[in-house]
């Protein structure tokens, strides 16, 4: 039985408590009762896996009880499913839906005001076997979810009918800023925006850097997502901090049975404890070693709590770069594609020898052509822009290579100086390689100026209008990891490309590169109003997992419709690790009601035959 089959009712296709309807709307319970008297105008749109109707409703009171009539909202079968926007994202499915768009749907959505709310709702779902999904904002665009542990950016849970708990809508606070020794504690609502509006606010990029900034925030593409959900999803951002879990320093976590621990050094408590012993633990001062000490005594425990469902993260400290003494952004454009070859083998060595000293992009021409404007600005043709003529056409109507390096110098002049000077002669072995400041570029032209924003740690939302490139245009994301080799990254691009000339379908492309690893990030667009365009989009990305795999390649992040085919890549040892997860899990979450099928980890109470998605599902036909 699959998952739909597990929730889907009668053949007569009649709305009951156990039916999909076509369409939801989030709707508040009725408020002209008081909390002890609430009516509900009707079920969810879908019910939890094994709950009755009646046991919802008890759950849903409870939590009204338990944290207010305003914080509790129930996804109903009555209108239509809003993707809402960037801005102001949609909370309880998947506004970029590449399944049914009703497949991955909240029953409710859940507002906790701080950590003891969370505590409390999870002890209430313990109570019911209810399952719950943590998200802190709802923005992770092109993977669908945003869980307990990394609360990344979307809210539409993997199982059906799961409850959303939205961290963001009140745990929004920065708790501290250390300016002096470049750290911040922050709430899972707190956006890379929001850090660097306090940066501003307080004056504190006017004392050290570049006259405006004592520190650098660490910020992915865009400035709208959680700062804890990023980081333990192993987001990447572009400053030489750009590998955000890295950065981490120490975690308060709400485990699944409500219990509150810290972890690391955030675990010793402070010089002076709070002698009201009424203080909650979650008040209590924190030592000062949380963020500047990362590995104290014990086993190191926080990478459990990364792209898992072990722990909801309420709290996390994060380091900060301190000024460098200077910054120069810089540009190198490549005229072919086969100079991609070469281009990372020299950005293997430089990265290793920490001359390239921030994450370095590499990214296609398509990638940046998206972000200057729609597919229509380009061609009238509704086939994908991968001929050898687009590209040139392309490249030369934006002054832009076949690939575009972005990077920066940091320090002194001296010290930028003496690394430019090994970069270019480095990339001057590539024939027809071009370099650029921003003073050598047009204003209107304005990649290398975005790119510069966000390596200096300045937020900016500019890169994402590549979002706009196709009219009612939808994404998903394939996220392979691997070494960093040249002869991998060709041979990636080439069977990306390969696949998605064969649906159709056009596809942006970027190489981000670590200190030992190189992640190939391929956003997959679609029409979303189109069920053959999502058809395809889902063929390639799942025939690209089993490829890659065949090939010794990894993936590293998962939309929610592929994260048992990715889970089930790592199979050595007959899925020894696999089985590992699965003990943690049963261990830790025993009655498996915190994001169950996370990453593909399946609690024991879950048969997982019956709720896998494997690379079988298909998009299925809606009735007319």
């Amino acid at each position: 039985m699959t998952a739909e089959e597990n929730h889907n009712g009668d053949e007569t296709g009649e709305v009951n408590s156990s039916t999909y309807p076509k369409s939801a709307a989030i709707k508040v319970p009725n408020r002209s009762k008081s909390d002890s008297q609430a009516t509900f105008p009707g079920d969810p749109m879908i019910l939890p896996p094994g709950i009755s109707s009646s046991d919802f409703n008890v759950f849903i009171s409870r939590c009204i009880e338990a944290i207010g009539y305003e914080n509790v909202q129930i996804i109903e079968a009555k209108d239509e499913l809003l993707d809402g926007t960037y801005d102001e994202p949609c909370h309880g499915h998947d506004m970029h839906a590449i399944l049914e768009k009703d497949y991955f749907v909240c029953s409710a959505v859940v507002c906790p005001k701080g950590v003891e709310d969370v505590q409390e709702v999870m002890k209430i779902a313990n109570e019911g076997d209810l399952p719950v999904w943590p998200y802190s904002i709802g923005r992770n665009s092109g993977l669908g979810c945003e869980t307990a542990s990394d609360s990344v950016k979307g809210a539409a849970p993997r199982v059906p009918g799961s409850v959303g708990i939205n961290l963001g809508k009140h745990m929004n606070k920065i708790l501290e800023v250390n300016a002096e020794d470049a750290y911040a504690l922050v709430e899972p609502g707190v956006t890379f925006m929001d850090l660097y509006k306090y940066v501003e606010e307080n004056n504190l990029r006017e004392k050290v850097w570049l006259n405006v900034g004592q520190m650098v925030i660490i910020v992915p593409d865009s400035g709208g997502g959680s700062i804890i959900a990023n980081a333990a999803e192993r987001g990447y951002g572009h400053s030489p901090y750009g590998d955000h879990w890295m950065t981490h320093c120490g975690l308060e976590v709400v485990l699944p049975n409500g219990d509150l621990i810290r972890t690391g050094t955030s675990a010793l408590p402070g010089p002076s404890p709070s002698e009201d012993s009424s203080t909650p633990p979650h008040d209590q001062p924190s030592n000062h070693a949380w963020q500047p000490s990362k590995h104290p005594f014990g086993p190191h425990n926080d990478g459990i709590f990364t792209q898992s469902s072990l722990g909801i993260i309420v709290k996390m400290g994060i380091q900060l770069m301190p000024n460098p003494g200077g910054y120069q952004l810089y540009m190198i454009t490549l005229p072919q594609d086969s100079d991609l070859t070469p281009a990372i083998q020299i950005i293997r060595h430089l990265r290793a020898q920490t001359i390239l000293q921030n994450v370095p992009t590499l990214r296609h021409i398509l990638l940046d052509a998206a972000v200057l404007g729609p597919k229509s600005s380009y061609s009238d043709s509704s086939k994908p822009l991968t001929s050898e003529e687009d590209l040139d056409r392309i490249a030369e109507k934006l002054n832009l290579g076949r690939w575009n390096f972005y990077g920066a110098l940091y320090g002194p002049e001296n010290v930028r100086n003496a690394h430019w000077s090994v970069i270019k002669d480095a990339f001057s072995k590539i024939s027809g390689a071009k370099f650029y400041f921003p003073e050598d570029r047009k204003e209107e032209d304005r990649i290398l100026h975005i790119r510069g924003k966000n390596m200096q740690g300045i937020p900016s939302l500019d890169e994402l209008k590549w979002m706009d490139f196709l009219p009612d245009g939808a994404h998903i994301f394939f996220s392979p990891v691997c070494k960093i080799s040249g002869k991998d990254a060709m041979a990636q691009y080439e069977l990306v490309k390969s696949r998605c000339l064969e649906a159709g379908l056009d596809f942006l492309d970027k190489f981000v590169v670590g200190m030992r690893e190189m992640h190939h990030i391929v956003c997959i667009v679609f029409d979303k109003k189109s069920r053959e365009s999502k058809k395809k989009a889902l063929w390639v990305i799942r025939t690209l997992i089993q490829e890659f795999k065949e090939r010794g390649w990894g993936v590293y992040r998962s939309h929610l419709a592929c994260m048992d085919q990715v889970a089930e890549m790592y199979d050595w040892n007959d899925g020894a690790l696999t089985k590992f997860n699965e003990q943690m899990k049963n261990s830790l979450d025993p009655n498996g009601i915190l994001a169950p099928g996370k990453n593909g980890i399946w609690p024991q109470n879950y048969d997982r035959e019956k709720w896998r998605i494997g690379a079988e599902k298909a998009v299925e036909e809606e009735e007319e």
